[in-house]
C-alpha cells in the first residue's frame, strides 16, 4: 500500500484535493452555524413569514444592483449600537442577508444571531446566485 502511494504521488494528492474541494462548501456553511437558504428559500421566506432581505455590500455596489425589495445595512454598520434602522426591530422575523457570493454575509449572519436575530439567515450564492435565478433586480440608490 505504502509503495502504491509513493509511485502514485501525484494521484493520492489529485483525490485529496478533489475531496477537499467537495467539502469546502460543507465547511464554510459550518462556521455560519449552518445557518444558509437558497433563493427560493429565501423568496419562500419573504413571501410566507415577512421575511426581510437585507443587502450588506457597499454602497456602489448595491447602487449598480440589488434585489428588489431589499434593505441596505452595509457590513460595517451591522455591529452599531443602536441597531441600523433598515434591521427589523422584531427580532423574531427572518432576516436574510446578501452579499456578491455568500462569504461576507455569513458573517453577518453569525454577528446578527450573536445580536438576538435567532432567524438570520445567509442567502446562498448571494448576488450571483440572485441573478442566476433571474429574480428581480433593481439599479437604484439606496
Amino acid at each position: 500500500m505504502l509503495e502504491f502511494l509513493i509511485d502514485n504521488i501525484v494521484l493520492v494528492m489529485a483525490a485529496l484535493t478533489s475531496g477537499g474541494l467537495l467539502l469546502w462548501p460543507a465547511l464554510q456553511g459550518a462556521q455560519g452555524g449552518g445557518q444558509a437558504v437558497s433563493v427560493p428559500e429565501a423568496v419562500r421566506l419573504i413571501n410566507r413569514e415577512k421575511g426581510v432581505l437585507v443587502d450588506i455590500r457597499d454602497a456602489a455596489t448595491y447602487a449598480a444592483g440589488h434585489a428588489t425589495g431589499s434593505r441596505h445595512v452595509p457590513l460595517d454598520q451591522l455591529s452599531q449600537s443602536p441597531v441600523p434602522a433598515a434591521l427589523p426591530s422584531n427580532k423574531s422575523l427572518p432576516v436574510l442577508l446578501l452579499c456578491d457570493s455568500g462569504v461576507k454575509a455569513s458573517k453577518a449572519t453569525t454577528l446578527l444571531r450573536k445580536g438576538g436575530y435567532e432567524r438570520a439567515f445567509t442567502v446562498q450564492g448571494g448576488m450571483a446566485a440572485w441573478r442566476e435565478a433571474q429574480m428581480p433586480v433593481d439599479k437604484t440608490a439606496a
